[in-house]
């Protein structure tokens, strides 16, 4: 087990190099099964959960290498030599369950044991079995979450999801990509990393609109081909550095950044009386800010709900509980996607914080409270990086344990905080 020693009470200011984005890396490698040419993916973060997609590449039978300083991955899968990845590897990572529909689509069978993945919550597969079957395909679940698709192929037809999920839309568009005729999945998610899949299957060959919207159509084609293509940034990332800047009264630049997401985020970051400017693909925020919730109509405490896209994203919350912790004022916060992601406030109610736990779904936050450093354990990536910047805020030292939960999608953070004036010693 890792274990992080941070010494609180230092800004962080300077400037941070987004990381490429996490969500959207993952099923972008899986999408590299879909073709026998070679696919080069740029600004890929190197993080653990990476490394685990990788080896299942490998042992699906592609030839799979990180060049880690170029932060590039080369992907040639010229054949796939089984299609059940070992069990062992699927339980690393939630992503193993993206493999599904590129294995349906490549080979005609797809068996995915149960997947890993942050402990958050009940994380349902069923809109990935209902989407798949909607294009053909037979599921058994006795055989360990076995996809077969008909003798004939898979065929395309009108889809209507029952969640907005993002990995289900991500897996049906893969296997409608190359399936006989046309495909419409309504109430997609449109996500950015959904985006940015989206735009890869597009330059090998695919023939997709709606791109961005929650009506997606896919027009099957007979094959894909290889193709190079960019990861965009991590906006996850960079509003765990913002976060991280605030908490401590810092100066911090920080790109690329695409400006559209961040128009998402600034409407729940100005409730916190939050301000920055955007200078093309780079974001500024100025130093000594002085976080105050702003109150709604008639002095109402506000609200901070996450949700599908363009709503705030659920892997922000936890970090702007935090944020709370530190800004004068009251706020609620309501945790509607998974029934566990709040149970990690507990720790920082250890540390000092003013929070009351309503619900597996609601916390209320006081603000401002002084933090103290405390021995926590990290019990997924967000909350793992939500206990860091807790203990950047807070005086004394603080040890994390169970870090490596917070590499499986942030990059060197000893370092990269490090560089930012952070003193972070892993143990």
């Amino acid at each position: 087990m890792s274990e992080l020693l941070i010494r609180g009470g230092r800004e962080i200011s300077g400037f941070h190099a987004v990381s490429g984005n996490k969500n959207a890396a993952l099923p972008m490698l899986a999408a590299a099964l879909m073709t026998d040419e070679e696919v080069v993916l740029e600004n890929l973060p190197i993080i653990r959960d990476v490394a685990t997609t990788i080896d299942l590449l490998r042992d699906l039978g592609a030839d799979a290498e990180i060049d880690e300083k170029a932060h590039t991955a080369h992907i040639h899968a010229r054949n796939i030599t089984k299609t059940a990845p070992l069990p062992d590897l699927c339980a690393k990572a939630r992503a193993s369950i993206l493999f599904a529909g590129p294995l349906l689509a490549r080979a005609g069978k797809a068996t995915i044991a149960t997947s890993g993945g942050d402990f958050i919550g009940r994380r349902r597969i069923d809109t990935h079995v209902s989407g798949l079957q909607a294009l053909g395909a037979t599921f058994d679940e006795s055989a360990g979450h076995s996809f077969t698709a008909p003798e004939d192929g898979l065929k395309g037809r009108r889809i209507v999801l029952d969640e907005a999920s993002v990995t289900a839309t991500e897996n049906i568009v893969m296997a409608a990509a190359t399936a006989k005729g046309e495909t419409s999945i309504y109430n997609a998610a449109c996500e950015p990393h959904v985006q940015d899949l989206c735009h890869l299957l597009v330059a090998m060959g695919a023939r997709i609109e709606g791109i961005g919207t929650n009506l997606i159509r896919i027009e099957g084609v007979d094959r894909l081909h290889g193709a190079h293509a960019k990861i965009g940034p991590d906006y996850i990332d960079a509003g765990s550095y913002i976060a991280a800047s605030l908490v401590t009264g810092g100066a911090l630049s920080l790109g690329p950044i695409r400006a559209a997401e961040f128009e998402i985020l600034e409407r729940h970051f100005s409730k916190f009386g939050v301000k920055w400017t955007i200078s093309g693909d780079t974001l500024i925020l100025p130093g000594g800010q002085k976080p105050e919730i702003r109150y709604d109509l008639g002095d109402a405490i506000p609200k901070v709900e996450d949700g599908i896209w363009p709503s705030f994203p659920s892997d922000l919350m936890s970090i702007l509980i935090v944020l709370a912790t530190q800004t004068k004022g009251t706020t609620l916060f309501f945790e509607k996607m998974f029934e566990s992601r709040l149970y990690f406030v507990d720790h920082l109610i250890g540390m000092g914080a003013h929070i009351v736990l309503c619900d597996p779904h609601r916390v209320v936050v006081a603000g401002p409270s002084k933090l103290h450093g405390a021995r926590v354990t990290s019990p997924d990536i967000r909350a793992g990086i939500s206990l860091l910047i807790a203990a950047l805020a807070a005086e004394g030292e603080t040890r994390i344990l169970g870090a490596e939960s917070i590499d499986r999608g942030y990059e060197r953070v000893e370092e990269r905080f490090g560089e930012l004036g952070a003193s972070i010693v892993r143990l």
